[in-house]
Formats: C-alpha cells, structure tokens, sequence
C-alpha cells in the first residue's frame, strides 16, 4: 500500500506503508487506506511529528555519548531519519493549515 496524501495547498505527496504508518501512529491515528486531517487537527499533528523527530535525535545523542563513555563508536546512521521522512510531512501540514484546506489519503 502507499500513501498519497493531497491537499490543495500542497503537492501530492507519497509514502510507502511502513513509512506512512509510522507517521500516523506518531500523530495519534491508526493507519487506514483512507483518511482526512482536517485543518483544526494540524497543529496537534505537526507537534506530534516534532516530538517523535526529538525522541529519536535524543536517543540517538545519547547512545552515542554511552557508547564514549565505554570507549566504542556506534556504527554510522545509515538510514533515514525520522527529520527526513517527516519533513515533507510537516510542510505540507502546515501549508494546508495556513490556507484552511484540508489534506486526504486515499480517495
């Protein structure tokens, strides 16, 4: 399955399912073939999103600042991060709220 997400703010934008679901349970919603943010709704997901990009950023700092102590390094982050698979996410949110538009998957 892919998300795509339309709104008449924004450009379409598409997510793979692993991807688009775990943006969805990181705002509060299960993921659904189909679905609408409606604008009074955005700005609880945009925070949501944040909070998830910090969670991950943090643990990643502080798995690295352990990994010190012990005097090892952790391997490199060779996937993509949450700040980059969110990013587009968040943009379009937040275009969509500033125009009063909502944003649909699935229809």
């Amino acid at each position: 399955m892919l998300y795509k997400f339309k709104s008449k703010a924004a450009g379409d934008l598409i997510m793979t399912a692993p991807v688009g679901d775990r943006m969805m349970r990181l705002m509060g919603r299960e993921p659904a073939p189909q679905g609408i943010f409606q604008p009074a709704q955005m700005p609880a997901a945009i925070a949501a999103l944040e909070r998830g990009i910090a969670d991950e950023e943090r643990a990643r700092r502080e798995a690295e600042a352990e990994a010190a102590a012990e005097g090892r390094t952790l391997p490199s982050f060779r996937e993509v991060g949450l700040r980059q698979r969110a990013w587009p996410l968040i943009e379009m949110l937040k275009r969509a709220q500033a125009a009063d538009h909502d944003i649909v998957w699935g229809v």
